[in-house]
């Protein structure tokens, strides 16, 4: 006789809460995912959209051109995308790691101040793409005009309009949209550690920098871990305060994989390789999710 599988009242209970969840991921994720894969194998374009026939299989003809063509912008996107994404986590990572530290200590105004940081996460990002915009105009910018009140500049920078301006100008405006992500989730990491262990590190002559690299970095640990790879995530897949801000320019400086794909599919037309690329873009992005599940469970083993 076979073994039958019998499920506990319990277990029917949660498949029955999270089967319409998972219909909903399968059929608005999972589908249109599937469909994305199979149009990067086709050479599909303006003239073929409208004529199933002509659409045939290729292969990894598009991967293989976007990779190696005569016009290769991919290699260097990818790059802008990791150069854009380092610099944004570190310093997003650095300054949230500061202000949560400050603002778990109490003091006056401290519940204020710190619903005051969570505007540049609650913004659009559109919106914040165009108030950088205009941040850093070459006429009337108010970036501009502050250098050059300090006399650290004689004429106004074209921010927008040169390379390593323009790839420095989206760093700082994504920065400022991600400080309070990192600060939230690691104040909520220090709220969970016991002030006897401050208590018992102070009695035995532990200073500020033992305490914060020897209890606090250590026991937040998991907090950390998911502050940094959510924010690769997020930040790898930027679009939109990038399309904003530059679309790319000057000259692909700031051409990211995510705005070359839209490029491809929504400007130029075609279709697969814009496909192909966004696979890229999610490939990157499973093997980063992957290592997060793997150093997560080495860390629960140890």
């Amino acid at each position: 006789m076979k073994n039958k599988i019998k499920l506990s009242n319990g277990a029917l209970l949660g498949i029955a809460f999270t089967l319409p969840a998972l219909l909903y991921m399968l059929f608005f994720i999972g589908v249109p995912m599937i469909q994305n894969i199979v149009l990067s194998f086709k050479n599909v374009n303006v003239y073929t959209f409208a004529k199933p026939d002509e659409q045939i299989f290729v292969g990894l003809a598009n991967y293989r051109e976007l990779f190696t063509g005569a016009n290769s912008i991919l290699l260097k996107a990818i790059i802008n995308t990791l150069i854009f994404t380092v610099a944004s986590i570190f310093f997003q990572f650095i300054i949230g790691f500061g202000l949560a530290l400050l603002f778990n200590k109490k003091f006056p105004g401290c519940s204020f101040f710190r619903g005051v940081t969570m505007i540049s996460w609650l913004l659009p990002v559109t919106v914040v793409g165009l108030l950088f915009k205009f941040m850093f105009a070459v006429s009337g910018g108010i970036v501009n005009q502050f250098l050059m009140q300090l006399h650290l500049i004689e004429q106004p920078i074209e921010w927008l309009l040169q390379g390593t301006p323009a790839m420095v100008a989206i760093v700082i405006a994504n920065i400022w949209i991600g400080i309070p992500f990192n600060m939230m989730l690691i104040l909520t990491g220090l709220t969970t550690i016991p002030n006897e262990i401050y208590e018992s590190s102070s009695l035995d002559g532990a200073n500020k920098w033992q305490t914060l690299t020897h209890i606090t970095i250590p026991m937040i640990k998991p907090a950390i871990m998911s502050v940094l790879t959510l924010g690769f995530v997020y930040t790898f897949k930027v679009f939109d305060l990038v399309w904003v801000m530059t679309k790319g320019g000057p000259v692909n400086a700031t051409e990211l994989v995510s705005t070359y794909a839209y490029r491809l599919s929504f400007e130029e037309f075609q279709f697969s390789k814009g496909a192909a690329a966004s696979n890229i873009l999610f490939l990157i992005l499973l093997c980063v999710g992957f290592f997060y599940i793997k150093a997560i469970d080495d860390d629960e083993v140890m």
